[in-house]
């Protein structure tokens, strides 16, 4: 079996027996894998306790020993020679999982990781949702009209408006994340400005004076 194949084996035995495992397992476990690898797979190999447990972050070697004397019940490593103390090394081997070992085990886990994806993308999907809803709002603010758009548009529907009152009008709301002064949001800014162009002031219609020369 390769790392992949016993890693794989572990984890389906944990999801069995989640009353046996703990997180000092998977660390001891996991190391001894890696650190076979590194000498080429060899059968049996020196297991140092104290680069074990500096490699783990295990400072309690009580806690390192209880760990590997329960792995070594539970099946995946057999211990060859004991050390004497946790300045020396155990003699260990990994023990290859058959697949009568192991099959039932992976069935029951790939049909949790089964179920918990379908809830996962479930959650995702209104997650994207979410993020779909964000980015329209950003594109609502990068669509926000010109001064000089925003402006054509006011005089065509109201000739008269006092232009710099709507360019007030304009900045106020591009400051406020396009929005008016209520903190509505402006979808429609066309709309939105033919509504509010009624209450701007007006310039004042001036007739034109007629002089008369005295002649």
């Amino acid at each position: 079996m390769n790392s992949y194949e016993l890693s794989r084996a572990f984890c389906n035995w944990a999801f069995e027996n989640p009353e046996k495992i703990k997180p000092i397992h998977y660390a001891i476990y996991f190391f001894t894998i890696e650190h076979c690898n590194r000498l080429g797979w060899k059968e049996k190999f020196g297991l140092p306790s104290q680069m074990v447990m500096e490699a783990i972050g295990v400072k309690n070697w009580r806690t390192y020993s209880e760990g590997l004397k329960e792995l070594v019940d539970f099946g995946f490593i057999r211990l060859v020679e004991v050390s004497k103390n946790q300045y020396s090394s155990n003699i260990v081997a990994i023990v290859n999982f058959t697949k009568a070992h192991t099959e039932a085990p992976t069935k029951a886990l790939d049909k949790a990781l089964s179920k918990h994806s379908t809830k996962h993308s479930q959650s995702t999907v209104s997650i994207d949702k979410q993020l779909t809803i964000e980015q329209l709002n950003k594109e609502q603010i990068n669509n926000i009209p010109s001064y000089s758009e925003f402006l054509q548009y006011a005089l065509e529907k109201q000739p008269t408006i006092d232009k710099q009152s709507l360019k007030l009008k304009y900045e106020a709301w591009v400051e406020n994340g396009w929005k008016d002064g209520r903190d509505n949001e402006i979808k429609n800014w066309k709309s939105k400005l033919l509504q509010t162009i009624q209450y701007l002031p007006k310039k004042e219609n001036q007739t034109p004076q007629i002089r008369y020369e005295k002649y």
